[in-house]
This record gives C-alpha cells, structure tokens and sequence, in this order.
C-alpha cells in the first residue's frame, strides 16, 4: 500500500503548475493538481492572453489610419465592447477546456476546491471536508494585483483584473503605474477610444527598462495622445454623486475620470496556505524562498513561477516546472538559467528587450560599447505618421559580445526573440555584422549599425 496518495500534489492550475503535473505524470508518477478558480492561471484567465487580445483589438483604429495614407478608403466604423467581450470569453474557456484535456489525458486528477497545508505532507481541501497526503508538494500560486493600503477612495478602483470584465468602455480613463502592465492598459484604452491619463509617481515609465528606451517610449505615448502625470501621486480618490471619480493627486492636482485603475505592483499569493504547519518560508519579499532548483525550506516541497517572485513571466514558470521535473522525477538535477530572458511590453509601439541595460552593463562589465538608431519606418512613414523606432545594442568591449538588445517599435516584441537567441547564444557583434540584412525590414538595423553611439553626459570621458 502507498504511504501517501500522490506522489506530487501541485497547488495551482497555472502555466507553471500544469506543465510540472503533466510532465510528472508522463513519467509516471501518481499527480493530483488543486485549482480554486479555472485552469490556466494568470496568463490564460486574466493575463498575456486576454491582454494580447485587448492590444489587437486596440490597434486595429491605428491600422485604419494607416490604410489612408496609402489609399484605402476607410468609411464609418466603431468599436462594440460587449461583442469583443464576448469574443474574448469564449477563446479563454477554449484555452482553459485545452488546459484541462492535457491534464486529464496525462492521467493527472484535477480537484476543483482551494488547497492548504494541515502539516508537511497532508493537504486539506476546503469545502470538500477531506485531507489527502502527497510524498512532494509543488507550490504554484501565482501572484495577484496588489492596491495601496489605506488610501482613501481605493475601493473605488479596480485592478487589470476586473478591466477585462467592465460592462463599458469608461469614456475617460486614470491608469495609475509605470510598468509594464499600467504602459499596456493605457495604450489598450487609447486605443479604443478612452481619454488616457497616466499617472506615475517616478520620473520616467517602465523601471528597470534602459533609459533611452523609457525616455522614448515615454515620448510615443505623448505622441499617440496618452496624457502623462509624472511625479505625482493620489492622496485620495472621490466618487460624486453622478457616479464620475475624481483623483486628487499631490500638487494639488485633479482629474476627472470614468474609471481609476491601479496597476502598481503584484504580490505572490501565498494568502490562506497555511505555510507555518508546512514549514515553508518566505523571503524579504513576501515570496516562497526557494534555492536554485526551486527547493522550498521544506525539503519535499518546491515553488515556481510568480509566487517565488524571480522572474514573473510565464515562460519562466514554465522553463521552471520543467527543471523541477528533470530533477525530482528524471534524476538529473537542473537548474533553470534566469539570465538573458527575453521581455516585452505590448504598448503601441511595443517594447522588446533582451539582455542588460546600458547602465547595468557599465556597471558589471566596466566599458561597453553603445549602437543606437532611431528612425521613422517605411509603413508609418509613408502614410504621414511621425513615430519613431528605436534600436540599441550594448556590448561588451573586453569580449565583443552583444550583451544587451533594446528595440521600440512595430515589431520590436517578434524581432527580440529571435535577438534572444543570438545573446543567449554569446555571439559577438562581429557575427552580427557578418550577417547579411533582409530588406526592406525593420530589423536589418540591427547587423547595419556601425557607429558607436555616446551618450552625452558621457561624450567628455570619452
């Protein structure tokens, strides 16, 4: 007889937390996943996917402009936000049913109820009154939007959560953040049709991004309309009697608006787990602490994707749950390489970026060379727009390895991944010179830059 009824019990139906119970199953182990809301997580439910979706559907009044200037005649339109609503609900219940299937012809038994921990090896469902044990435990939570505590007004805003459910499209808009989710949001609503203010506490958007990218990315928005609000932040939000909000800001600034969402952070959601009677800790963050190969404190049990709070992306999740896998139940211990991953943000224009910044290049390597280009592309440029594409390469001068690819642009999310492969690869900027250009494309700039670029501040050093 089994001393336990699974051999992995796996909290979280999500990218992450399916593909480890998948791939555990294959190799036949006895797998049961817990999921509280619907299969698929974050990304599937109220993530990238729905979120790609929403930028399609925004971009589409952009593309009608384009199609002027180059002779299309373009004759009334509108945009119906029920009927994409109803579009989009129906392609995420296809995903989650495909999510689903996978599971169930892996052999893996899906338990629809919220899971914690009783001790180390026992988990109690909740709702169903019964307990099951398991020999190994995966962590695989995710993470939740997070709001400011005690803010007064908060509950009068929403998160990216319930902006994929709002009954209409607000005519104006307060998008509270700077990174990658608040940018995408407030690109989305401009691009249905909302008045768009950003709101920012910093100085410049997208923290973390290289500097030449967040200052130019910063200007496009202004460009397509986005209103920014740097340096400020709300000191209250008011709710009048006809239903509109109004943000009071610091600076004794106001703004008037339909709908505030708030987009400042997110958190692992280790709520309701129970970890003390596990054993499990978390770290400085509020994260699950885990070693390099996603070992918790509790040796049995283990912690990927968003809840462990490394790199919160779901192919990380994903590369994560498989190297679990390849070390608990394949016997060959692997740790997953977090370094040089890939990144985009899907504002318009979009953002793709792989590798270090210039400023974390010059302080881990010492001197680096920068190539920079900025340009109008043929598509916008010949329909009469005036946006500008960005592209930067960092190398490292000791080796002349391109460390770093930053591109704003149409297509800069499609071209880094390719990028990615060259820097995850080491590959110098000699090889990327060798490299013939495909034209007429955008991405030819990248093996067609031969001048080194000083930033100003710099220009006297050097």
């Amino acid at each position: 007889m089994a001393a336990y009824d699974y051999d992995l019990f796996v909290i979280g139906a999500g990218s992450g937390g399916v593909r480890a119970a998948r791939l555990a199953a294959t190799w036949g182990a006895r797998v049961a996943v817990a999921e509280a809301y619907r299969v698929g997580g974050t990304c599937v439910i109220r993530g990238c996917v729905p979120k790609k979706l929403m930028v399609f559907a925004s971009a589409f009044g952009r593309e009608f402009e384009l199609a002027q200037g180059y002779g299309w005649t373009v004759g009334e339109r509108s945009f119906d936000w029920k009927t994409f609503l109803n579009h989009k609900d129906l392609e995420i219940a296809r995903l989650s049913g495909i999510y689903t299937a996978n599971l169930e012809k892996a052999g893996v038994e899906l338990i629809r109820a919220r899971a914690r921990f009783a001790d180390p090896h026992t988990i109690e469902l909740i709702g169903q009154g019964r307990q099951v044990t398991a020999e190994r435990i995966l962590i695989a939570t995710g993470g939740r939007p997070k709001l400011p505590e005690g803010l007064d007004g908060i509950e009068h805003a929403i998160t990216s959560d319930q902006a994929f459910h709002l009954d209409a499209l607000p005519e104006r808009v307060v998008v509270v953040g700077g990174g990658y989710i608040a940018v995408e949001f407030a690109c989305i609503f401009k691009g249905l049709g909302s008045d768009v203010t950003l709101v920012y506490r910093g100085a410049n958007i997208l923290r973390g991004f290289d500097e030449d990218v967040r200052a130019h990315l910063g200007e496009e928005l202004v460009r397509r309309g986005i209103k920014l609000a740097l340096g400020v932040q709300h000191a209250r939000i008011e709710r009048r009697d006809d239903g509109r909000l109004v943000s009071h800001l610091s600076e004794g600034l106001k703004l008037e608006s339909d709908q505030v969402m708030f987009a400042t952070g997110r958190e692992p959601y280790v709520e309701g787990l129970n970890l003390e009677a596990a054993g499990v800790q978390l770290n400085e963050r509020g994260a699950i602490a885990v070693d390099a190969f996603s070992q918790t404190t509790a040796p049995h049990i283990f912690a990927v994707g968003d809840v462990t709070d490394r790199v919160n992306l779901t192919p990380v999740a994903i590369r994560e749950a498989m190297a679990f896998v390849e070390t608990v139940y394949r016997g060959r211990p692997t740790k997953y390489d977090h370094a040089d991953i890939p990144t985009a943000v899907f504002s318009q224009p979009p953002v793709g970026a792989v590798g270090l910044t210039e400023s974390e290049a010059r302080k881990r390597l010492g001197a680096v060379d920068v190539y920079l280009t900025r340009f109008r592309a043929m598509r916008t440029m010949f329909a009469g727009q005036e946006e500008r594409t960005l592209m930067k390469l960092i190398v490292d001068r000791g080796s002349d390895r391109v460390v770093g690819v930053h591109i704003v642009g149409t297509e800069g999310p499609e071209v880094i991944q390719l990028a990615a492969i060259a820097v995850k690869a080491g590959l110098t900027k000699a090889q990327w010179d060798e490299t013939t250009a495909l034209h007429p494309t955008v991405s030819e700039e990248l093996v067609t830059l031969r001048e080194k670029y000083v930033p100003p501040e710099l220009q006297a050093a050097e």
